[in-house]
Order: structure tokens, then sequence, then C-alpha cells
């Protein structure tokens, strides 16, 4: 269930237009939407109140373009490390779901640019939709989601089946990878569900809501053919499981792994030419 949304706004980039997108669903519509925007420190009092105002003037023509009913959405401005600010929020309002834009940047750019998205999704457990400030923001009516069988990958299935199931004509293209790290990469191929391992249990859940689905595996480096099928098969939003392996201790550090891009979720981020709504869950 997506209830409470957080969506945090820069004044640039697609993340309102996500927004408006998203609340064209049908299970969505009633969600609540609280829309922040943070200002960052500020060496004097007077550059302080210029960024308050100019603030205040982004919200405000955030929510001004959303043309949401007033009931269901709510302004925060706050001052502080953007990062630091949006999880603080993130977890005051028990969100559900963080939209945000996202430059697409690789690997050390992220920590160089002090990337926001990237250290929010790496200290959050929250569902994170970021969208490129270079993609093309479509209706949503197809879904893919990347499978294997971690918990993860069944979340996103859940998701994608609570977010398709009101949508007439909808369709969830479920997708599988066999990996070959030497990077040869294999037709894609579709599958007939029935009694297949990956995609069976998934299809099986997929039919209760009377979802059109199909299934489809290739092979080669998972992050890259994982971006290729989403544009052949023309998907409009990809849902990815990203496990967190740290241990509970280590909760508040960022994944140097993730954080440097050598995991999965970050190349998928970086590269897909479509809106990524990343799942993270607990190993």
């Amino acid at each position: 269930m997506i209830e409470k949304i957080l969506l945090a706004v820069s004044g640039l980039g697609h993340a309102e237009e996500m927004l408006k997108t998203l609340k064209e669903v049908p299970s969505i519509q009633r969600a609540k939407v609280s829309v922040l925007h943070v200002v960052p420190p500020q060496s004097t009092a007077s550059a302080m109140t210029d960024k308050w105002e100019e603030g205040g003037k982004i919200l405000a023509n955030a929510i001004q373009s959303l043309s949401l009913d007033p009931s269901q959405v709510s302004s925060i401005l706050r001052q502080g490390d953007p990062k630091d600010v949006v999880c603080q929020v993130a977890d005051e309002i028990d969100a559900d779901l963080i939209i945000m834009g996202s430059r697409g940047l690789k690997r050390l750019q992220s920590i160089l640019s002090n990337s926001v998205s990237q250290y929010v999704f790496q200290l959050s457990s929250r569902p994170m939709l970021l969208v490129k400030d270079d993609i093309y923001v479509k209706r949503i009516k197809r879904i893919m989601v990347a499978l294997d069988n971690s918990d993860a990958a069944k979340h996103c299935l859940n998701l994608a089946l609570f977010l398709l199931r009101d949508i007439p004509g909808s369709q969830l293209i479920l997708t599988h990878v066999n990996t070959d790290l030497r990077g040869k990469a294999s037709e894609v191929t579709e599958i007939i569900p029935d009694k297949n391992p990956i995609f069976g249990a998934a299809y099986a859940e997929a039919q209760k809501y009377g979802i059109q689905t199909r299934c489809y595996s290739s092979s080669g480096k998972p992050g890259e053919e994982i971006c290729r099928l989403a544009e052949e098969l023309q998907v409009d939003l990809l849902l990815l499981g990203s496990p967190d392996r740290r241990p509970s201790v280590a909760k508040s550090f960022v994944d140097i792994d993730r954080l440097i891009g050598a995991s999965l979720s970050d190349y998928v981020r970086v590269n897909a030419t479509c809106p990524v709504l990343l799942a993270r869950t607990t190993a």
C-alpha cells in the first residue's frame, strides 16, 4: 500500500511531473503527499533569508504545478543538509514512497558531487522512485519487474500489482537475466510461465488481479540486460529490488560498494531510460 508520499523538490527536474503521472493511477489517488524543500545552511543571515524566500517560492510553484486536492497535500520547508533532512522527514511522516529527481551521476561522481538522491537511497529503508533529468515521463501502463528468488523482488512484484490492478489495459512485464559476466548478451526470449521456477508463482499472483502479464528472459551482465530489456520492451516504470546486506549495527552508514557504483541497483539507477523504483528490503 502507498498511502503517504514524500516528494523532495529542488526547483529542477521531473520529480513533480512523475508525481502527477503517479497520481493518475487509481490505487494512488487517495494518497497524501508531503512536498519537501530543504534549504542548505548559509554563511550569512542575509543569505539565509534569501534562501528561505527562494525555498518558499519553489514549494509554492511545485504545489501549484501538481494541481492536487488541497486536503491531500502539505508543504514542508526545512533547513539543513538535504540528504539528512529527506531521511528525517520520511521517517517523521512514515512515508511509503520517496520521489526524488536524480542527475544520474556515475560511481564516484555521486560522492564527489554530494548526490542527495544516492545518499538518501543508501540511508533509507523506504521504497524510492528516482526520476533522471534526461528521461521522458510517460503515463504508467507497462511496469517491468526484474525477478529473482529474493524477498526484494517479491516486494517489487507486490508494489507493481498494487499499482497496476485498477489501470485499464495495463501490462506487467516480468523479466529474468541469467548472469553472464563475460558480457555476452543473448536474444530476448518470451517465456511460457506455467511451471517455470522463476516466473510461475509471480505469474499466478498477477492472474489473481486479471493483469495481462508477459515473461521474458535473457543473459548477460545483469545491469546492462535489465536496462536493455526495459528499453526494448518500452516500459513506463521499472521496479528493482535492492537488498540491504549491511549488519543492523551499520544501518546508519552508507554501503560503499553500492555508493561507488559496484552494485546492480546503482548501474540501473544511472543507465535506465525510464523512471526506476528501487525497493529496499533487509537481508
